[in-house]
This record gives structure tokens, C-alpha cells and sequence, in this order.
């Protein structure tokens, strides 16, 4: 469903992107790690469209996305959530749902209904606290509503950027059982995720990244692979 090859991305003079190339399979959940400042981000929003490739290219289910506008990407279908989360403000999380809507403004109301409340199915808090302002919520709930505010739309593949970063233990087992439930239901994923350990228990492959370029690709049910990655990673 994705494809990127060979894509180089910068800011300004700083070269971030030097040549990734990665895949995403229908139904897969693909981890893409490594440490801090390698890239990481840089290859979700470019995916998104939120920067622009210098080189190389991006395909969604065979169609370039390299000179798309970010709302143009997402009306295909690639579903961001970002690892700020970006709640709305003065907005109360039922509110905040239906603005991801607007991903699908063609989708007829009783469909935009049943979608909404399939998500309120998966996200039963967010129901509880659907009148409550979004940015009131506990930070593992602003990550459950970013996330829920994603799947209103109903998109094909999913960009997850750091979702358990600074939670307690105890939300990211629900962050990791919400991934789990999208991967039965054949949900693609590009997950970036620092904690590997826990991320890998719920991929189908990986890859890694160091200094803007992808140093190893594996499969996370792989013994050897994923040592080969402790090693790497550890570095």
C-alpha cells in the first residue's frame, strides 16, 4: 500500500532524509525506530505531506504523493496521528470527532453516524467524557481522542508518531491493546514507537533508522532479527 524509495527530506540546509526506502503490506503493523534525531518524524510527515521530499518518491496504493497537498493525502486515505496530538482548543471531544469527519465530507450522515459510533464502541471513555473540553482530558486520553479522531474518518492506512510517549504503564497497555484491535481488523500501521520492546510484540516488521537513512530492515518475529536490532539500537 506504501511505498518509499530512496527519499531524501530537508529543512532548510539540514539534510534529515537521506535515502529512505520502506514499505508498508495491507495489513501490516511496521515499526520504524532508532534513537532521537534520526529521522523518525521526518519520514511521517513527509509520508503526510506535512514536508516535502527533496529526492526520491512516495507512493500510496501506486499513486505518487511526492506534490500533494497534506489534505489531499488524507482524503486518499493515510490517517496521521501526530505525536503532539493537536486537540483542539475550546472544543469538546465530541467536537473534536467530528471535525475528523471532514476527512470524508462526501460520506452520507447515517454512514458518518454508524462510524462514530463504532468508535465510541472502541473508545468507551471518550463516550464518558464526550462533552468534556478535549483539552482537559489526561494525556493518555488526548492520545486516545487523537487517535479516535483519525479513525472517524475511516482512512486505509494509518501514521502513528510516538503514541505512548509519557504515559503511565497502564494507558500504554490500552494504547498497545487499541493497536492490537486494529491490526485484527486489518488496519495497515507505520508505527513509530520508542518503546521497541513492547512495539515489536504487536509488528509484523521493522525497520531502523540512523542518521536519516534506514540501517536495518527485519521481521519482528524473528529471534535473530531482533537481537541483530538490540545490537543496533544500543549503539
Amino acid at each position: 500500500m506504501l511505498e518509499l524509495h530512496d527519499v531524501h527530506t530537508h529543512y532548510g540546509l539540514s539534510h534529515v532524509l537521506q535515502g529512505v526506502s520502506l514499505s508498508v503490506e495491507p495489513g501490516e503493523v511496521v515499526l520504524l525506530c532508532g534513537r532521537n534525531g534520526v529521522g523518525k518524524t521526518t519520514t511521517i510527515k513527509t509520508i503526510a505531506g506535512w514536508v516535502k521530499p527533496s529526492g526520491g518518491t512516495v507512493r500510496f496504493d501506486g499513486q505518487v504523493l511526492n506534490d500533494l497537498a497534506s489534505d489531499r493525502i488524507c482524503r486518499l486515505g493515510i490517517g496521521l496521528v501526530p505525536e503532539d496530538r493537536r486537540i483542539f482548543p475550546g472544543l469538546t471531544v465530541e467536537e473534536n470527532l467530528q471535525l475528523g469527519l471532514l476527512q470524508a465530507p462526501r460520506r452520507p450522515g447515517a454512514e458518518s453516524r454508524r462510524i462514530m459510533s463504532q468508535v465510541y464502541d472502541q473508545f468507551p471513555r471518550l463516550h464518558e467524557r464526550r462533552l468534556q473540553m478535549g483539552t482537559s482530558l489526561s494525556g493518555g486520553e488526548q492520545q486516545m481522542l487523537a487517535m479516535a479522531r483519525v479513525l472517524v474518518g475511516a482512512p486505509r492506512l494509518l501514521l502513528i508518531d510516538e503514541p505512548t510517549e509519557g504515559l503511565a504503564p497502564i494507558i500504554v497497555d490500552e494504547i498497545f491493546a487499541i493497536i492490537e484491535r486494529l491490526k485484527a481488523d486489518g488496519m495497515p500501521i507505520l508505527l513509530v514507537e520508542q518503546n521497541v520492546h513492547r512495539a515489536l510484540k504487536v509488528a509484523t516488521r521493522f525497520y531502523a533508522l540512523e542518521r536519516g537513512q534506514v540501517v536495518m530492515h527485519g521481521n519482528a518475529r524473528s529471534d535473530q532479527d531482533r537481537e541483530a536490532l538490540n545490537q543496533v539500537i544500543a549503539v
